[in-house]
């Protein structure tokens, strides 16, 4: 008989940049029966996650849909779409996640500007403010959350200069949305995506978009094809919407039953209980801390609820302390990235893991292992 891995599973408590816990509904809803991706009762599911992101997402752009992949693929389709050799593209970059908007944009043949700030802080409006003053630029595009450094990034700020622009605004929210509020439409932004594994807490492999009318009208109106075949919205859209559906690529259909579940419980919740209970959480993780002389990395204005960077003490094995963590304890955390790597700790507080409950086990580990 074949060896059983999946015998050696154990639940972990998931606290580091992601994937996060996932609620008993949402597994529940990913072993129930698989059936047609055209299916019409599959359709109707299709309909209200579509209606539910809406909700979430503060939106009323039509094509708001979650994208077969995990959040990379939501950044790739933004990108795809929207790029066309030698456009003209603003990466405002403070984190790993801001490095690979350059690096796509790169080869995509755009013509890339990156405007670079140091990890660990945000970035600044008014150094945007004169890139915008002295070129035009086809996307300007930023990290809400930025998963490497736990710092929240001025969007709304910097939506208010680009609203009367021609420039599309891009955002990145894997880590943000379902954690902190999302307000597309009032951020004036026209390319969003994310992830289902962060403040969603569905499993990985989903990647939740959102693009406005006038970033709809730049695909419709590009000069060479979309050059990648799976992630063409042009095509992708007509499986999405409309009475009658055209096959596209067959959808994990079990994942989408998972999103659906998981959009569910945060709306039941309530989205400012929600939002409420991840600082809850970050709050008392930072008292907690603090009682064990541990520090924040990130100034207090400017720190993520659902991502928290902590400064690792001068004489701390970073990896034995998380080696420890996951053996002993059971409990996963996050190393630092780039940079900041041997530096920091990543704990994570998303979506179902953001409860005080959760803080208080982490802590107690910690002090056990520290």
């Amino acid at each position: 008989m074949a060896v059983n891995h999946l015998d050696n599973l154990s639940q972990t408590l998931l606290m580091g940049p992601g994937p996060s816990c996932v609620p008993d509904q949402v597994y529940s809803a990913l072993s129930r029966y698989t059936i047609g991706h055209l299916d019409p009762r599959f359709i109707a599911i299709m309909d209200e996650i579509k209606k539910r992101l809406q909700t979430l997402m503060q939106t009323e752009n039509s094509l708001t849909i979650p994208i077969s992949g995990t959040g990379s693929s939501g950044m790739e389709t933004c990108f795809v779409n929207l790029v066309e050799p030698g456009d003209s593209v603003l990466i405002l970059k403070n984190g790993v996640f801001g490095m690979r908007m350059e690096d796509l944009g790169t080869r995509l043949g755009a013509e890339v500007e990156v405007v670079e700030f140091e990890w660990g802080t945000p970035i600044h409006v008014e150094k945007v403010h004169a890139c915008l003053a002295k070129k035009n630029y086809k996307i300007v595009a930023i990290v809400h959350a930025e998963t490497s450094t736990g710092v929240m990034n001025p969007v709304a700020e910097i939506g208010e200069l680009l609203k009367d622009n021609e420039a599309l605004y891009l955002v990145d929210t894997v880590t943000s949305l379902g954690g902190i509020p999302v307000e597309t439409d009032n951020w004036h932004v026209d390319a969003l995506y994310s992830g289902t594994q962060k403040c969603l807490s569905c499993p990985p492999g989903l990647a939740p978009i959102s693009l406005s009318e006038k970033a709809v009208e730049t695909i419709k109106s590009r000069q060479t094809k979309v050059p990648n075949w799976y992630l063409d919205l042009t095509m992708i859209i007509n499986y999405w919407a409309g009475e009658t559906r055209a096959y596209h690529h067959t959808a994990p259909i079990n994942m989408l039953y998972g999103l659906y579940v998981a959009l569910g419980i945060i709306l039941d919740e309530g989205m400012e209980n929600v939002f409420a209970r991840h600082r809850q959480a970050h709050n008392h993780l930072v008292e907690g801390l603090e009682k064990l002389g541990l520090s924040m990395t990130v100034a207090a204005d400017s720190r993520l609820p659902m991502l928290n960077a902590v400064n690792i003490p001068e004489g701390v094995d970073d990896g034995q302390v998380r080696t420890q963590l996951l053996k002993k304890h059971n409990i996963e955390i996050g190393a630092g990235l780039g940079p900041l790597a041997g530096k920091i700790w990543r704990v994570g507080l998303m979506g179902h893991t953001a409860r005080t409950e959760n803080v208080d086990r982490l802590l107690t580990a910690l002090q056990d292992v520290i």
